[in-house]
């Protein structure tokens, strides 16, 4: 049976996003974290479990000669990622490749990178119900690799001092930054505040391979304005414009 698809857009209508109907579908999140990362002309970028291709789609839309490269363990998605890439014109730059992170040789695009992006699965596997979609399943629950082998792989895929930018649940920052030891330095935390003097509920977190300056705490973005409207901030970003995690 085909896989069940909506047409949808991303950044204001700038990008061309066909996606699964049922099970995971891409919200502000992975629009959020391409948007948190400051790439440079021409530089390479890798996307792990990059789905359909939300985030490599926006961090193209943003700087269009990007060379991306794309890994993802579900066939599905990754045949709808090549084809948002051709209906977006980018195939040229992006490469996608399926199969299990965990399982892939350690050599592979070893110290290659300028950037890795990655939108991990949520929840731990015993800390979770399963959707009954199985698409929304393996993108929200941990299922094999957990997080500290997502972060072994960017470490390794790396340029030497270059930069890891993640988006989790904020209740999973201490997990992330653990995973980050003795790999990873100079990490900036930014929360995402839903509204002024509330919790945030996601972080994102930036950190840079083999550096070993402190952590920073940042302001972080308020998203919502008391009316529910968006603020400006979050607003220019869910359009395309990048964010400063330093600001």
């Amino acid at each position: 049976m085909a896989l069940a698809t909506t047409d949808d857009a991303l950044l204001g209508g700038k990008v061309r996003f066909t996606q699964p109907r049922d099970g995971y579908r891409a919200a502000i999140d992975p629009v959020l974290l391409a948007a948190s990362v400051p790439v440079q002309p021409g530089q390479r970028v890798l996307d792990l479990g990059c789905g359909a291709g939300a985030v490599f789609l926006c961090l193209l839309a943003r700087e269009p000669t990007l060379s991306i490269v794309g890994v993802d363990k579900d066939a599905e998605l990754v045949s709808l990622a090549e084809a948002n890439a051709a209906a977006n014109e980018r195939a040229e730059q992006v490469e996608i490749a399926h199969a299990d992170l965990a399982m892939m040789p350690v050599t592979w695009n070893a110290e290659t990178m300028d950037h890795v992006v990655m939108n991990p699965p949520y929840l731990e596997a015993d800390r979770a119900d399963a959707s009954p979609q199985a698409g929304r399943a393996a993108a929200g629950i941990e299922d094999g690799p957990g997080l500290a082998a997502w972060v072994a792989r960017a470490h390794r895929c790396l340029k030497p001092r270059a930069r890891m930018t993640a988006i989790h649940r904020a209740d999973r920052l201490g997990d992330l930054l653990s995973a980050l030891e003795g790999r990873f330095g100079e990490a900036v935390v930014f929360p995402l505040w839903p509204k002024a003097g509330v919790a945030a509920k996601r972080v994102i977190v930036t950190a840079r391979r083999d550096v070993r300056a402190p952590l920073t705490l940042a302001p972080g973005l308020v998203l919502h304005e008391p009316d529910g409207g968006w603020t400006k901030t979050a607003g220019a970003a869910l359009r395309g414009a990048g964010l400063d995690l330093t600001a």
